[in-house]
């Protein structure tokens, strides 16, 4: 290896499916807003779960058609960065934006499709899914595949959105549910997966030789060799799955209290009518 400079391709892609996409939701979701709003204000329909829903949409379009799709394909790095928006912080934005009333049309039907699934709509199958998609994925033939093949590459990106979607809709739904975790399960629920896929980072982290044939390369991407690069991606995956760890644990212990406080209340009320 030379400590040759490569340039880094940082285009844009052009991808119609997920513009589709991203239009189709941005409209359903828009419609029910508005009907909630009017009906039920801010508490039902706030302007803050329109943000999270915008930013949910817009991090898809970041991590499917800005530069960092481009770049993922060069940078272990950015294919990791990808990765992690996919299957964290477009789920959890998209889920934010969501209230009970928000989805009162469908949680007959989602409370079905759960009832249906059987063992499958259990808690500990988001985090089989979440932590199994992870690792599936960075198995050193399944990456490469994924980086030379397109249908393999989406496949890849469905996964990671689906699993991740799975796993933190029984973290933070609106909609209760019989399996919902209770109690101290959301942070055994959290930190178990956290920290098996923590493990694969610090394992990419100070792996010493190049695991991912496409990313070998006679030179440097942006001062970064292709092994150095791969211990980038993984310190990327160690440290955001910490961060987020901890911003969800602190997020749930306040939900927690909040719905403590709102169990008090509709006692005292109920208390009350009653004398």
């Amino acid at each position: 290896m030379t400590n040759r400079s490569v340039p880094v391709d940082t285009s844009w892609t052009i991808a119609p499916a997920v513009l589709l996409s991203v239009a189709v939701y941005l409209g359903l979701y828009a419609v029910r807003w508005r009907r909630v709003r009017a009906t039920h204000g801010a508490r039902g329909a706030g302007g803050g779960r329109l943000a999270l829903w915008l930013a949910g949409l817009a991090l898809v379009i970041i991590a499917l058609m800005s530069p960092l799709d481009r770049i993922g394909e060069q940078l272990a790095s950015g294919h990791m960065v990808q990765h992690l928006l996919l299957a964290d912080l477009v789920p959890i934005a998209l889920i934010l934006a969501l209230t009970k009333v928000l989805l009162r049309p469908v949680t007959r039907q989602v409370h079905a499709l759960e009832k249906r699934a059987g063992w499958l709509a259990h808690p500990a199958v988001g985090v089989v899914a979440y932590v199994g998609t992870m690792w599936f994925w960075h198995i050193p033939p399944l990456y490469d595949a994924a980086l030379d093949n397109a249908l393999v590459h989406v496949t890849e990106h469905l996964t990671f959105a689906a699993s991740g979607f799975l796993y933190w809709w029984h973290l933070i739904s609106p909609i209760r549910s019989r399996l919902r975790l209770g109690g101290m399960a959301p942070i055994a629920y959290m930190a178990s997966t956290k920290l098996l896929v923590g493990a694969l980072g610090v394992f990419l982290a100070f792996y010493p030789k190049l695991l991912y044939d496409p990313y070998a390369i006679d030179g440097e991407r942006w001062g970064l060799s292709p092994v150095t690069d791969q211990n980038v991606a993984g310190l990327i995956m160690g440290l955001e799955q910490s961060l987020v760890m901890g911003v969800g644990l602190a997020y749930l212990f306040a939900r927690m209290l909040r719905e403590s406080e709102d169990a008090d209340r509709r006692a005292e009320r109920l208390e009350e009518r009653a004398t």
